[in-house]
C-alpha cells in the first residue's frame, strides 16, 4: 500500500527554538537588572523553558504527522484512527491567526463528540459556530500549500478506489 506522508517542519521547530531561547536569555539578562520584579523574570525563563523543551520535541520528532493512502487520511493530532473517504463528505479551508486548517465534513453518525460526554459535545457544537467541523487536519507544523494539501483531499475523497493509488503516486511524485 503507498502512503503520501508528511513530516513535522524542521524549520517551524528551529524558529520556535530560536525565539524561545532569545526570551529565556532576555530573562536571565533582567535577573541582574536593579528594580525588576523577580517573580515575573521567573516566569518568563519558566514559561520559555518550557516552550524551548516543546521545540526539542517538535524538532526530534520524525513520526509521520498525516498520512495519506487509498483508504483515508489519518492526523496524529486530529483523530486516533484512518479516516476513510466514504465517510467524508467534504473539505475546506480555515485560516485562524495565520493557522490553516483543513475541515472535514462527515456525517453527524460519524462525529467523535456522539460517544463523549456533554462537554466533547458543547465544544464541538462551538467549534462547528466559529467554522471549523469536529475534524480539522492542523497544517501548523507541516510544510505544505494549504490550498493544493486541501484539493488533493477533495480529489481523494471523489475518486474510486483504483483512481486513488494513482493519485497518491502522484502527490509523491510533486512532494
Amino acid at each position: 500500500m503507498i502512503e503520501f506522508r508528511l513530516y513535522k517542519s524542521r524549520w517551524k521547530a528551529q524558529r520556535l527554538l530560536l525565539g524561545c531561547a532569545a526570551f529565556v536569555g532576555i530573562g536571565f539578562f533582567l535577573l541582574g537588572q536593579p528594580g525588576t520584579p523577580q517573580v515575573v523574570i521567573w516566569a518568563i525563563i519558566g514559561f520559555f523553558g518550557l516552550c524551548f523543551s516543546i521545540g526539542i520535541f517538535q524538532l526530534l520528532d520524525r513520526r509521520p504527522q498525516i498520512i495519506v493512502n487509498e483508504f483515508g487520511v489519518f492526523d496524529r493530532t486530529t483523530h486516533h484512527e484512518f479516516i476513510n473517504w466514504e465517510l467524508i463528505r467534504d473539505a475546506y479551508l480555515v485560516e485562524i491567526h495565520r493557522q490553516q486548517f483543513v475541515c472535514l465534513v462527515v456525517d453527524e453518525a460519524f462525529e467523535p463528540s456522539r460517544k463523549k460526554g456533554q462537554f466533547h459535545q458543547g465544544m464541538a457544537k462551538l467549534g462547528k459556530e466559529l467554522g471549523f467541523q469536529e475534524l480539522n487536519i492542523s497544517l501548523g507544523p507541516v510544510d505544505v500549500d494549504a490550498i493544493r494539501f486541501a484539493e488533493f483531499l477533495l480529489a481523494m475523497r471523489g475518486a474510486e478506489r483504483p483512481e486513488r493509488e494513482v493519485l497518491v503516486r502522484k502527490a509523491i511524485a510533486t512532494q
